[in-house]
């Protein structure tokens, strides 16, 4: 089996808990949009935003660290993994023993006074998330993306369910719809006013839920903490938690400023805590090139590191970002042209955000060929430009949202996401060039994207009224892309075949 090959099937196996998990999942936004007013979606929408900058601080950038460590000539794993997991363990344990201890004055200090119990949610959450990070790790290194699969989806299935069971079977039990035998049953367990607070706390018992299902990689873990013989990765892992709260800053500050930087009244009718709702709805239609992408980094960092001692890795790598670039132009292509069906994943109220879905989709591609591109100062371990990089990323997304959201509104974010990824790859691939050269088909990535762009175009600027005659002109336009594309690349399946 070719390396090709068996980068495809990781990335298949880890896909299946990715996309496919996440995507039932993303079926719950109509449940949420559905009950939930706009500015209780938008209390949902900024504390995920805060979580994804702490998820980062609870991990320290460790994960990149172990892969890298573990793969260095004549390291013994088994004590790299008892030695990064203690020192996971301990730091994930102090960081929300603080927060359960100050709860109240976090949750005031958001303007969620009386809300500290979202506080405590989270916090646990976030301490299982860290906690489990490194076995996850641990399966990823040793190739074993079956288990890695079912686990993940085992997960989506609980969060499922949790939340159907209580934001719909139990609320409408509650309020007499059905079962009213079952109504004293309901109210022991359901509570009304909790609202969106369910989503929090189903996340928390369902991230609870890893542990057990992890049993075997904690079953044989050893408390080991040296902090001392930790040092080096350490130092190698702090330039990467620096590059993950920037990027953290680059993907979520539009979500946490959209409110005070959007002037009041600028959509009519709507207030800016509603516009950051609907914001943050329009986003999660977005989500699914950042799943293609997730799946892709489950597989694609430990197959970098193996692959950092072949000499044909730069032709390797340049193969792999032409397939990915493809893959993802036709997810692009394939969401931004059927917008009209993807809408109704969402409620209406939100669907006057639907504009910003095709510029967010090709920001998260772009995020995607950054992290293709980032593989030089990993495997130099020059990790300190990753840093500097991706605040020079921080610093576009910060100076963008500011000037662009008073003018676009939420647009204005959608752009600045764009711009952000867009100019870290630049960078990244001009620097890169120099300390370790690939040779990455340029023109034919601009080319991919711009045909899918223009086919975009084409499917927005013909209107039909007859739905069935617009999804298969929209159907035709998709199988115009992959006609190049294999016209395009069939000497190249050959090569990848053989």
């Amino acid at each position: 089996m070719s390396i090709a090959k068996k980068l495809l099937g990781q990335t298949a196996a880890y896909g299946l808990s990715s996309i496919v998990g996440r995507a039932l999942n993303y079926l719950l936004v109509p449940l949420y949009t559905g009950i939930f007013a706009r500015e209780e979606y938008a209390v949902v929408t900024k504390l995920y935003a805060i979580v994804a900058f702490l998820n980062i601080v609870y991990t320290y950038g460790m994960e990149t660290a172990f892969f890298r460590y573990a793969n260095k000539p004549g390291a013994d794993r088994k004590d790299l993994y008892n030695k990064v997991q203690s020192l996971v363990i301990t730091t994930s344990l102090t960081f929300t023993g603080l927060l359960l201890v100050f709860n109240s004055s976090v949750a005031a200090s958001l303007g969620y006074a009386g809300k500290e119990e979202y506080i405590t949610w989270l916090a646990i959450t976030m301490a299982v998330d860290a906690i489990t990070a490194i076995p996850f790790a641990r399966l990823r290194l040793e190739n074993k993306a079956a288990q890695f699969a079912i686990i993940r989806l085992s997960n989506i299935f609980l969060v499922i369910g949790g939340n159907l069971f209580f934001l719909l079977f139990c609320r409408h039990v509650y309020e007499g719809e059905y079962l009213p035998e079952l109504r004293p049953l309901v109210e022991a367990i359901y509570d009304p006013n909790l609202g969106v607070g369910y989503i929090f706390v189903v996340n928390m018992v369902a991230n609870l839920l890893f542990i057990p299902m992890l049993w075997k990689q904690f079953a044989d873990f050893r408390f080991k903490f040296s902090l001392d013989e930790m040092r080096p990765m350490l130092v190698y892992a702090f330039p990467i938690l620096i590059m993950g709260l920037a990027g953290a800053t680059n993907e979520m500050l539009s979500r946490l400023m959209l409110e005070d930087w959007l002037p009041e009244g600028f959509y009519q009718g709507m207030t800016n805590e509603q516009a950051l709702g609907v914001f943050g709805a329009n986003y999660k239609l977005a989500i699914m090139m950042s799943l293609m992408i997730q799946a892709f980094r489950y597989s694609a960092e430990p197959f970098f590191f193996s692959q950092s001692q072949d000499k044909n890795s730069p032709a390797t790598f340049a193969v792999v970002m032409r397939w990915f670039v493809i893959v993802c132009a036709l997810a692009y292509l394939g969401i931004s042209a059927n917008l009209d069906i993807f809408q109704h994943f969402i409620g209406k109220p939100y669907r006057t955000g639907l504009e910003i879905v095709p510029v967010l989709l090709l920001a998260y591609l772009f995020n995607g060929v950054y992290y293709n591109l980032t593989v030089w100062f990993k495997l130099t371990d020059k990790t300190q430009y990753g840093t500097y990089i991706t605040i020079f990323g921080a610093i576009v997304t910060v100076v963008a949202n500011f000037v662009l959201i008073p003018v676009l509104g939420y647009m204005g974010s959608a752009i600045a996401a764009f711009l952000c990824y867009f100019t870290m790859s630049v960078v990244c691939y001009a620097i890169g060039q120099k300390y370790f050269p690939v040779p990455y088909p340029i023109k034919a990535i601009f080319g991919y994207l711009l045909l899918a762009t223009g086919l975009i175009w084409l499917a927005n600027v013909v209107e039909m009224e007859n739905f069935w005659l617009r999804q298969a002109y929209h159907l035709a336009l998709c199988l115009v892309f992959v006609a190049v594309v294999w016209v395009v690349e069939k000497p190249g399946l050959r090569r990848i075949n053989s």
